[in-house]
């Protein structure tokens, strides 16, 4: 058997020549286990009225487990008090209130946001770097326009769907990303994920409003709103959201100016989404003036005109479409909107669960509206 060497701790004190403790016999005990095979040993032993380590006391007080369950407690209180609340909803009529409680039961219930990222700028910044992103291939369709441009389609089709075979009778997928946005934002794809189980129509409030009841539409879902332009490139250019969205987005713009049309380098010098849009975006479309341009954007105004259910979905800290310009009694007044409102999510957020990566309370209030409109739609006519 391998030798043992101890290393005693001498001391003028008797009690001290007897300083063999319970560790001893353990790691002898532990060394005899072993056998021959095992390493050698080298023991220190301390004697019993040595002073303890303050590291060691403290950890061996117990005081560190009552900080950190008092810590949690009280943050678990703050959490459920404050931060998981049940959404608003508010309607323009009771039968579209009715539809959606008993066939979107997700309208009715807590949102959880995660718990340790609820803050609408971590939500909306962390969505797209932790979400799991599904493999989609797209069939890409160019159309020339009257006007010589092209509009690209990216198609979707669903084949093989167990739902809908006869592709002649397989609803239509339209989806518009918002400001920037392209067919391969992660949350668009997960979106078309969702519309390959149960297919869905998805469509901006701007259109509806244009053309009321000219649509093929059966229904909409719009989300995360920038309800009144004005309000929302104010709250950008506040100094933090300036530094974490408005300066990223400008750059984002700017790749889409068109060379020998516009004074290039005066655009180039933009430092935020307005003056990127009073030097590009209200003259390369004729605007009088970039105020024209944003009360024309602003989809607030074209509620009233909307004439088939449309369900709205806003978080009342984001701060691309801050709360106080959410459109609450636009909504009131027309029977064929709902406008769904949580405490917390930011702007396509909505992260819920510890680690969101494959569900987010949007999929969720997405998926059940879809199916709800598309299987029981019937009841939301004439509204």
């Amino acid at each position: 058997m391998a030798n043992v060497h101890s290393s005693l701790c001498h001391s003028s004190s008797p009690s001290n020549a007897t300083c063999v403790t319970r560790h001893f016999w353990l790691c002898l005990h532990w060394h005899l286990l072993m056998g021959s095979s095992g390493p050698d040993l080298e023991m220190t032993f301390v004697p019993r009225d040595a002073p303890p380590d303050a590291g060691d006391a403290f950890w061996s007080s117990g005081v560190e487990l009552s900080l950190i369950f008092g810590f949690g407690a009280a943050y678990a209180c703050y959490y459920l008090g404050f931060i998981a609340k049940k959404p608003q909803l508010i309607t323009g009529g009771s039968k579209f209130c009715q539809f959606l409680r008993e066939r979107c039961p997700v309208v009715s219930e807590t949102y959880f946001p995660t718990f340790w990222c609820w803050e609408s700028r971590m939500q909306t910044l962390i969505r797209p770097l932790i979400a799991a992103i599904p493999k989609i291939h797209y069939r890409n369709e160019l159309i020339k326009a009257a006007d010589g441009g092209q509009i690209s389609l990216d198609w979707c089709d669903s084949e093989g769907s167990p739902s809908y075979a006869d592709a002649s009778r397989r609803p239509t997928v339209l989806l518009l990303p918002g400001l920037t946005g392209s067919s391969q934002e992660s949350y668009v794809l997960r979106m078309v994920y969702i519309c390959r189980e149960l297919g869905y129509r998805m469509l901006l409030a701007t259109y509806l409003g244009r053309v009321g009841k000219d649509t093929c539409l059966q229904g909409a879902a719009v989300f995360s709103a920038g309800w009144d332009v004005f309000e929302s490139t104010a709250s950008l250019e506040r100094p933090l959201n300036h530094l974490l969205f408005n300066w990223y987005l400008v750059s984002c713009l700017k790749k889409s100016v068109f060379e020998n049309v516009i004074d290039i380098n005066h655009v180039m010098k933009a430092r935020t989404i307005r003056e990127f849009d009073e030097r590009f975006t209200s003259v390369i479309f004729d605007y009088a003036t970039n105020n024209d341009y944003y009360r024309e954007a602003s989809p607030v105004h074209r509620l009233k005109s909307v004439q088939i259910p449309m369900l709205c979905l806003n978080a009342a800290d984001d701060i691309f479409s801050p709360g106080y310009a959410i459109p609450v009694e636009r909504v009131k007044q027309n029977p064929n909107l709902a406008l769904l409102v949580t405490s917390h999510g930011g702007h396509i957020g909505f992260l819920e669960g510890l680690w969101p990566r494959h569900s987010t309370y949007m999929d969720r209030v997405f998926r059940q509206f879809t199916k709800a409109l598309i299987e029981q739609g019937s009841g939301l006519q004439d509204l």
